[in-house]
Order: structure tokens, then sequence, then C-alpha cells
């Protein structure tokens, strides 16, 4: 979880970077990324001599590489991005590069507070992974599905253990694939498996395995639940006891199990995307009570409010007793929180943000082009080329604003923080 308690929560507005600037100063200017505090702004760049770099508020990172791509501001608001120089790749952290390099390397990720850092690798069509620049002892001929740990220690992925030709439909059908925790494979492999998850103490792994051609279940540090389904979607651990849940397919419609226990009584059309509230209190999911109409439950009571194209980036409050998503019906987006439909239509809107005391939703959203804020369903009044998500202080009573203002040759990066009341009256 990002620390926002040493941010300047001062009230006002500041111009952080003229974006104009780099486009005159350097032959190529990428998309930006903004960091988590607002107080910086980067973008991959191409130098005349033709090597590329990152440029942050106006500076370039002092090394140049072959490439750079993927960049990313860790959640303590430092610059990563995957570099290559001579051919080799690996990830730089602020323009310096680590030790180890390989023919590739992708997908990176963090830990909470971003003090720990990892990437997958490849090298001689071996597959591993990278911690804090240490690799693991084991590589893999394939490797997909890489998942982290909380604090970003321990990593996890799908791998393959046994060799086979893309024709020995036998071999498949035996089993030729298991999940592999810090280079240790699990001891049993399966015909699939998908989507590893770590529990919140980081101490032990779920997946979704596929036992035959024709059946699923979870299965819990190689340990596969006693129970097999049709289909299940990605498991989740339980914050509070340890215990697993998953969506899972049965003959009466879709439901949530735990441990390969039926946990909800009611049947859905569909249900997926389930997650618990930080407290471990509450779960809610995405649903369909019937087809062609979606919505959320939580704790398997499902809201009244539906929506016929989608509904997405479920969102639950802290303490588990609010829940916002994003909907869609005819083609109109809009934020949803605890089944009231916000009265505002969008080209589009992003994953809900509720303010730490619960009393506040704010999303980013978008209308004919251009981006804003909206805050309890009021948008700001300015609108931008460019913002990102919205972010509250600890105490919920100001909102952090990143955006790009103007167009042309006047795009500025501004970091701006108002009341909340200001945009919800």
């Amino acid at each position: 979880m990002t620390d926002s308690t040493s941010w300047d929560w001062s009230i006002g507005k500041r111009q952080i970077a003229d974006i104009t600037q780099w486009k005159a100063e350097f032959a190529y200017v990428q998309e930006p990324y903004v960091s988590p505090d607002g107080e910086k702004i980067a973008a991959v760049v191409k130098t005349e001599d033709k090597e590329f770099s990152a440029c942050e508020n106006g500076v370039a990172w002092e090394n140049t590489f072959d490439k750079v791509w993927y960049l990313r501001y860790s959640p303590d608001n430092r610059l990563t991005g995957i570099v290559s120089d001579g051919g080799e790749w690996t990830l730089a952290i602020d323009g310096e590069a680590w030790e180890n390099k390989y023919d590739f390397a992708w997908n990176t990720k963090f830990g909470e507070d971003g003090e720990n850092m990892m990437i997958m690798t490849q090298a001689d069509g071996e597959y591993s992974v990278l911690i804090n620049d240490t690799p693991w002892e084991e590589v893999f001929p394939y490797m997909t599905n890489f998942a982290g740990s909380v604090d970003g220690t321990r990593a996890a992925a799908v791998v393959q253990t046994i060799k086979f030709s893309e024709g020995d439909i036998y071999a498949f059908q035996k089993g030729c694939y298991t999940v592999a925790v810090e280079g240790t494979v699990w001891d049993r492999n399966f015909v699939n498996v998908y989507e590893p998850v770590f529990s919140a103490d980081n101490a032990h792994v779920a997946a979704q395995v596929r036992t035959t051609l024709y059946d699923y279940t979870i299965a819990v540090d190689g340990e596969p639940w006693s129970v097999n389904y049709p289909t299940v979607w990605k498991a989740a651990f339980s914050p509070v006891d340890g215990s697993v849940t998953a969506p899972v397919k049965t003959q009466e419609g879709w439901a949530l199990a735990r441990d390969g226990q039926i946990l909800w009584g009611q049947r859905f059309t569909q249900l997926w995307h389930h997650a618990y509230s930080p407290n471990g209190m509450s779960i809610a999911a995405i649903v369909a009570p019937k087809y062609g109409r979606w919505t959320v439950a939580v704790d398997g009571n499902p809201w009244k409010k539906t929506f016929g194209d989608l509904v997405t980036d479920l969102v639950i409050s802290p303490s588990g007793k609010r829940v916002a998503c994003v909907g869609k019906e005819n083609n109109d987006y809009t934020v949803a929180v605890d089944g009231a439909a916000w009265d505002l239509k969008c080209d589009m809107a992003w994953a809900p943000v509720f303010s730490p005391d619960e009393q506040h939703v704010a999303a980013k959203i978008e209308k004919n082009g251009r981006y804003t804020v909206a805050v309890n369903g009021k948008p700001m009044k300015a609108q931008y080329k460019a913002v990102w998500s919205p972010s509250f202080s600890p105490d919920g009573q100001h909102i952090l604003i990143r955006a790009i203002e103007g167009a042309g040759d006047k795009e500025r990066y501004v970091r701006q923080v108002l009341p909340v009341t200001e945009i919800s009256g």
C-alpha cells in the first residue's frame, strides 16, 4: 500500500514540467508516466544520437541505452524501466541498471511499499525470475502467469517441467505444468495451471489447475481441492484465516467456494473477479444474476442495479462496508457505489478510489476526448488533455489531481491539491 503521509498536501497548484520543451529537445518522446505523489513526470525519449533514455521533470537520465520500455514508477516514487544495453536486457532504477542481464526481460512488479522489485527473464531459451537483482537458481523451458508476493520478496509463476512436442497429446494430458515458487516447483504436475496468487502473509500460493481435459479445481501449495468443477476462476486468500476462495461452476450455475465447499448459497449465470476487503470481513464479486445483465454481489447478495454491457474495476473500501465499480450501459460508462449509479454518463471511467474515511469516492473520467476527475458523482469544472487516477489525503479531506493542461505547444504537467468539498460540494 502506498504511504501518502509524507506527501505535500498543501492546498494549491504547482507546475512540475513543461512537456512541450521535451518535444523540442528530443527526437522522440513517448507517453508520460507520473509518480504516485505527483511530484515527478517521466517519458521514454530518444536522443539525437539515436540512443534511448528517460526524461524526468525535464532532465534525462545520465545513462543511455539501446532501448528503454515499460517505464513505471514504484509505489515509493522511484522511476524504473526495462532497458537494453549492448543487446542485453535488465531493469534500471532511476537510470542505474541492474548487473544481471538477459536476452530479454519484462513485466516489472513491485512490493506494496516499493522497496522490492522483480522482473521475468529469458536467456538461451530458458525462463526465470530476477528479484532485487538476484536470480532464481532454476530456469524453465516455459513460464507465464508471473505473480509477486505482497511484500515483493517472493515470486511464483506457471512453468513447464516436462518438455514435449506440439503433437504429443498423450504427454500433454498426463500433465507437464505446475507452479514454481522461488524457483522450486510443486510436487505435482497438471494439464494446465493459471494465475498463481500469494496469501497475505506471503507463505502460501494457490492457483487454478486443470486436472484432466474436463476437470478443474484449485490447488494450494500443490495440493488440489478434493472437488473438481467444469470451470473455475482466480483464487484468493482470506486475510483473516488464510482459507482459499474461488468462483466455481456447478450444475446449478456459478457459486463462490471456500476450501472446496460452497460458501455462497446463491447461484449466478457468471461470477468472477472476487475480492476481499482489506480487513477480510467482506467479499465482493462481479456477477451476472441472469444472462446479459451484470452487477456486484457483496457477501452473496447482488445489487438491484444492473448493467447490460459490463461491470469492471471492482473496489472495496478499507472496512468492507462500501463497494464501488465501473459499469457500462448502452455504451455509456459510469461509476456505481453501494448499488447506486452516479448520474453521470461518460465515454470512459476508470477504477474508483475510496477516501480513507470512506466518505468520498473519486474516479478519473473521459468525455468528448477530454479528461477530468469526479467526486461523489460530480465532475470538476476543469478539463485536461490527460489526467491520472486521483488520491485522497490520509484524513480524507483533500484530493490530489495529477494532470496535463493545455494542448499543442502549451502542454504543462501540474500537481494540484484541492479540498474534496470544492469538487463534491
